[in-house]
């Protein structure tokens, strides 16, 4: 099986792009989906965190995120330690989810693939960007969040820049049409390459 990570910076589009990819009927794990769930459900996860950050980490049983963004946003390191319980099982969710799927190629989508110095787990990543100023309005459109908030999360990320010498397809996100033209290109570039 092919695996394919798809990757970009807050704002950039990523879920836009996976989108793109499912319609044309390429099977695409959520990466963040995905975690959330796996919090809220794996004992493991649980225990872990509750142990990293205390008993607030949940609150009725469910995973108290607005307690956790406050933590670890502004900490690295704690961001780095909440990041080594949870994505290793995330990653092996994605391994036994990609084993049933029936198509040429899966597709993962992961906004830290570089960061977490993943990119050697997949055949190819793409990645999506757009300028910083488009991505800091969807991320203010979309979420209830302030300017520093974003910028704070941003900060946690690599910039373009150096991601873009790592990645093996760019899909710069700004105009849908063109966007999707780019996606068939890649599609096709995917499926001839393997």
């Amino acid at each position: 099986m092919i695996t394919i990570g798809l990757t970009g910076g807050i704002g950039s589009g990523k879920s836009t792009v996976a989108s793109m990819f499912k319609d044309l009927g390429v099977p695409v794990y959520d990466s963040d989906q995905r975690a959330k769930h796996l919090m809220n459900s794996s004992k493991a996860i649980h225990d872990q965190l509750v142990e990293l950050l205390g008993e607030e980490a949940f609150l009725d049983g469910k995973l108290n995120r607005p307690f956790i963004a406050s933590k670890v946003f502004n900490d690295k390191n704690l961001l780095a330690k909440l990041n080594d319980i949870v994505h290793p099982v995330v990653r092996e969710d994605f391994v036994a989810w990609a084993k049933n799927q029936n198509a040429r190629y899966v597709i993962q989508e992961t906004a830290l693939l570089f960061e977490n110095k993943s990119q050697a787990l997949y055949d190819e990543v793409i990645l999506v960007t757009a300028p910083k100023e488009v991505r800091i309005g969807r991320v203010l459109a979309r979420d209830n969040t302030t300017r520093a908030q974003v910028e704070a999360r941003m900060d946690n990320q690599l910039e373009d820049k150096i991601k873009l010498e790592l990645a093996n397809f760019v899909i710069e996100n700004i105009d849908l049409e063109i966007t999707k033209e780019k996606v068939l290109q890649v599609h096709a570039s995917i499926l001839t390459e393997h």
